[in-house]
């Protein structure tokens, strides 16, 4: 018995709001979604890989439409699996200068570590955290808070905060020599102010070779 795909593709401002059929293949940049034999490449933000079922498995991704090109004529699609990835996508695209599709789900691959904290940080207007948290740099994290910071409370955030009452960690003292250790172990910048906030949240009086060791267990 043949397979039967379902489809549906809706149109609104000229745009296809998402597809679905069978996943054809995945990599950590595009996807193939075939559609009744018609296979749709779609660009995915890396962070959507892990999420993705195996091949050959139904999906439904939201998609935006980018038409780039000297006379408009290359069309690109870009997915999500939810509205809201999608919404947080399309207002970086739209509201942040200079931004384009591509530069959208680059910023998109850092916010997905906690969306529901970069929403927090943009409202805040908390630089620090963009910076330290997200892998920003001061000059993009102050660029998004100027450009986001009375849009971002419209969109709907899945899923609760990862680093509550973080915000005011990053700046302290001993945690930013504490970080500066790990790196000097070797390990990435990133991951060593992960290990070292998560550490210092549960003792704010730790000295700093405790506040190491206590890191080392987090990595």
């Amino acid at each position: 018995m043949p397979l039967c795909i379902y489809t549906v593709i809706l149109y609104n401002e000229s745009m296809i709001d998402y597809i679905k059929g069978i996943l054809d293949s995945k990599n950590t940049d595009n996807i193939v979604v075939d559609v009744n034999g018609i296979g749709y490449k779609i660009s995915i933000p890396v962070s959507l890989f892990d999420k993705l079922p195996a091949a050959g498995s139904f999906v439904k991704i939201y998609a935006v439409e980018a038409v780039s090109g000297m006379y408009g004529g290359v069309i690109h699609l870009y997915g999500f699996l939810s509205h809201d990835e999608r919404d947080m996508y399309l207002l970086i695209k739209e509201e942040v200068p200079d931004t384009g599709a591509k530069k959208a789900m680059e910023y998109m691959d850092k916010i997905s570590k906690s969306p529901a904290d970069f929403k927090i940080a943009i409202s805040s207007k908390n630089s620090a955290m963009l910076h330290d948290i997200f892998g920003f740099t001061k000059k993009t994290a102050d660029k998004l808070i100027a450009a986001l910071k009375d849009k971002i409370a419209s969109v709907n955030i899945a899923g609760e905060q990862k680093w509550a009452g973080v915000s005011r960690i990053i700046e302290d003292s001993v945690v930013a020599e504490a970080v500066a250790g790990l790196i000097v172990l070797g390990y990435k910048e990133s991951h060593a102010r992960n290990a070292v906030s998560k550490a210092y949240a549960e003792n704010e009086n730790i000295k700093l070779e405790d506040l190491i060791k206590k890191s080392l267990r987090n990595l």
